[in-house]
């Protein structure tokens, strides 16, 4: 029997209006709990929130949405569906992939559209591998959702099923880079679908091959932009919430939790005491450790996954050769992860993700001008550049990615800035978040499942953690669901999340 809080938990306070925070409120209204969340921004959203300068309406946080069936299986706890709040679209290509050798590739979630696509790019055998490929993740998806992704857990021996059994025969419990080769030989396919380890905090060479389910969400189960930003889907959470009878407490920090014992008894922030019979808490681990006053002691320091340096620029002109999201690959590619996860360097030979989301919604952007979101990954500041060095090095690492930009056919981009905002480590680590990373805890196999900080803590009988540092881990949909899991832990439990829906349809039976 999975632990559940004990006691009385009619009224819940939720600390923290982002992703996470939202699904759990929504999940627990659904299952008649009154509800407060208190938010210390003025708007929800958390991590996934706006900046809005001279007409540019800029998102935050994350710029890819995967699995939306998740976030429409929160609404419909409270008798709501995303499709009435949100406006969905389809990115077609999912991502552009651009190569040093001056190579391009679309990515297509589609099956045979991307088939024709690989066939194209190298070949008939590759496209024969990517068919391969594309079964096996669907298997390997299959294979842990229900059981190691959608699921509390209060033992590791909780592991040992029968999915255990079968994600091994699949050869999860290798190594991803080999896994997808086994498929692929083209290295720069290769590419394609093992990048999304650095998600994970894991170089594709360490990383579990069972971490090739993220792969399978950016390149199978499809990938969204909500008209309006990505930022429309936390502020439609956040309608539908209220509309449920939630109330909200916007521009309000907690400084401490009341307690009584074991049990906390209220939450305070500097204007307000708002007594509660349970509580959720959505900061990062660190501050959440620090208003229950404990930090859980582990066998081994939490390793933090490496941080990002995003430049969000508003330009007077753009790019033909940019689509939605534009992965543009250094040459290096093993010595960039080496340089990231282990020198504490920044990239020398940059992979870089670009994102354009007035490509899809021209509205982001005042008349004629265009968003562009590029972000580099960086080691964090456990063995980085520190936060104080960020003082100095920010405007020089700034100008050494537009010099980098230009030089791969971005001409011009430097002066064609009007509007522009540089987020650093040092900014992320100002936020709260630990070693400066937005993307807490790196998925190493001891920070994974079971072995990730659990989202109960000893010593306190009705607090519950969700977001990206505890179960099931980083990323939309499963922060997602770490606000379903942490409301189960409150409710006994929800009913399992549905299989994907997609609209279109491949041979390889993916889910429908």
């Amino acid at each position: 029997m999975t632990r559940t809080v004990p006691g009385r938990t009619d009224h819940v306070v939720v600390v923290g209006a982002g992703l996470s925070g939202l699904s759990a409120a929504l999940h627990l209204l659904g299952a008649g709990r009154r509800v407060t969340l208190v938010e210390r921004d003025a708007l929800p959203g958390g991590r996934a929130g706006r900046l809005t300068r001279a007409g540019y309406r800029i998102d935050t946080g994350p710029t890819v949405l995967t699995m939306p069936h998740l976030a429409d299986e929160a609404f419909a706890a409270v008798g709501d569906r995303l499709a009435d709040r949100v406006e969905l679209i389809e990115l077609r290509p999912a991502y552009r992939a651009c190569f040093a050798d001056g190579s391009a590739l679309d990515v297509h979630t589609d099956g045979p559209a991307m088939e024709a696509e690989v066939e194209r790019f190298a070949g008939p055998a590759e496209a024969a591998g990517y068919r391969r490929l594309r079964r096996w993740l669907e298997q390997v998806y299959r294979a842990q959702m229900r059981r190691f992704i959608d699921r509390n857990f209060d033992s590791p021996f909780e592991l040992l099923t029968w999915d255990l059994a079968r994600l091994a025969a699949l050869g999860g419990f290798g190594r991803l880079e080999p896994a997808i080769g086994r498929h692929l030989r083209d290295e720069r396919l290769r590419r394609v679908f093992s990048f999304q380890a650095l998600y994970a905090g894991v170089p594709p060479r360490r990383a579990l091959a069972a971490y090739a389910v993220i792969a399978y969400m950016d390149t199978v189960a499809g990938v969204y932009f909500p008209r309006g930003g990505m930022h429309a889907l936390p502020q439609a959470m956040a309608d539908a919430a209220a509309a449920a009878g939630a109330e909200f407490r916007h521009g309000q920090e907690v400084v401490r939790l009341e307690r009584r014992g074991s049990r906390v008894t209220a939450v305070v922030t500097a204007d307000d005491r708002i007594p509660c019979d349970a509580v959720v808490l959505t900061p990062d681990l660190p501050v959440a450790y620090r208003l229950l006053g404990r930090t859980p002691r582990r066998p081994v320091r939490l390793t933090h996954a490496p941080s990002a340096v995003v430049l969000h620029a508003g330009t007077d002109r753009t790019w033909p050769q940019l689509a939605h999201h534009t992965l543009s690959f250094g040459a290096r590619w093993h010595g960039t992860f080496d340089e990231l996860t282990r020198a504490g360097s920044l990239m020398s030979d940059p992979s870089l993700l670009i994102t354009r989301p007035t490509t899809t919604d021209p509205g982001l952007a005042p008349p004629g001008r265009h968003l562009h979101y590029v972000l580099a990954p960086c080691p964090n500041t456990d063995i980085g550049p520190g936060a104080a060095d960020w003082h100095d090095l920010a405007p020089r690492y700034r100008d050494r990615l537009l010099t980098e930009l230009e030089r791969r056919g971005l001409t011009g981009l430097a002066a064609a800035i009007e509007e522009e905002c540089l987020v650093t480590p040092a900014d992320w680590q100002a936020q709260g978040h630990a070693a400066g990373t937005p993307f807490s805890a790196a998925h190493t196999f001891r920070q994974t499942g079971p072995f990730r900080p659990r989202n109960l803590v000893r010593g306190t009988d009705n607090a519950v953690l969700a977001g990206c540092g505890t179960t099931p881990g980083v990323g939309v949909p499963t922060v997602l669901l770490s606000g379903k899991l942490a409301a189960a832990r409150i409710t006994g439990g929800p009913a399992p999340t549905p299989r994907p829906r997609t609209d279109r349809q491949t041979t390889e039976g993916i889910p429908s």
